[in-house]
């Protein structure tokens, strides 16, 4: 079934803005940028517990920008912070969900720059290469699939009929249409029909193979708009309704599908590149 790369997305902080692509490095971990990967670093708690926009949606309003030397933030209300990319610190523990991660500080300034935004004790840790951070093989079988600060898997790949379908039904309730942003995907097929990427089993970009693992099951991050930071359930609802998967595994409201790297690691990913997707029978 021949597709195209509708959009890349890369998010250099998990739970902040992401950067649109026109091409990105693929590397085992996820979508890199001259070096700089997917979910490369995290906000934490004083006690190394990530903070996500479940609990403070706020971090949506973090703008990410990355120049030849540092990661440059800006937010609502805040100065522009630069965090340089050649910066050393401690390593420390930091956790995501069950997996304990080892993570490196990124300086008093970035901490109290997240702590003032958030209005609660904050630190920006960044992902320690000496670290590796397997998927779980339930899901991958025998293949490993390291990745750093994302939820579980290296890639997640949306569909854009999918959205259309969502937006539809918005409409229908009178209510505005959304973008992809709320879904924070990576990778972002189009010409496959809505919802079809619940059967994908690889996805062939030229020399890339990418293998599609595990339906995801979304929380209340869709329901927050990027723009504003703030949180409405109108869409994690809607979803509920007709996305909701009850038995078998996994369960809970599905959009996208998380994927792993098969092959073609170091090669680049192009916004319009012909794709070849392979379903399940």
């Amino acid at each position: 079934m021949n597709t195209t790369v509708a959009q890349l997305h890369l998010y250099p902080i998990k739970g902040c803005r992401g950067i649109a692509l026109d091409a990105a490095t693929l590397a085992a971990t996820g979508l890199e940028v001259d070096g700089i990967g997917d979910r490369e670093w995290v906000v934490v708690d004083d006690d190394g517990e990530f903070l996500s926009q479940r609990e403070y949606p706020m971090l949506a309003r973090v703008e990410t920008r990355m120049t030849e030397t540092h990661l440059r933030l800006k937010a609502p209300g805040m100065l522009q912070l630069e965090v340089p990319f050649a910066s050393e610190g401690d390593v420390v523990k930091a956790r995501v969900w069950d997996d304990t991660i080892a993570a490196v500080t990124q300086g008093e300034v970035a901490d109290a720059w997240f702590s003032n935004f958030l209005g609660v004790p904050a630190r920006l840790l960044r992902f320690d290469p000496e670290h590796t951070r397997l998927a779980s093989h339930r899901w991958t079988g025998k293949d490993e699939a390291p990745y750093k600060f994302a939820d579980a898997f290296p890639l997640l790949v949306t569909n854009t009929a999918s959205l259309a379908d969502l937006n539809r039904r918005l409409q229908k309730q009178g209510q505005p249409a959304v973008d992809m942003q709320r879904f924070r995907a990576n990778l972002v097929l189009d010409g496959i029909e809505a919802y079809e990427e619940d059967y994908i089993d690889r996805i062939t970009v030229g020399e890339v193979v990418l293998r599609a693992v595990k339906p995801c099951a979304r929380c209340s991050v869709p329901g927050v708009d990027p723009a504003s930071g703030e949180h409405s359930p109108v869409v994690p609802d809607l979803l509920a309704t007709y996305r909701g998967r009850t038995s078998g595994e996994p369960q809970g409201v599905m959009f996208g599908i998380n994927a792993i790297v098969v092959a073609g690691a170091g090669s680049t990913l192009r916004v319009g590149s012909a794709a070849e997707v392979a379903l399940r029978l």
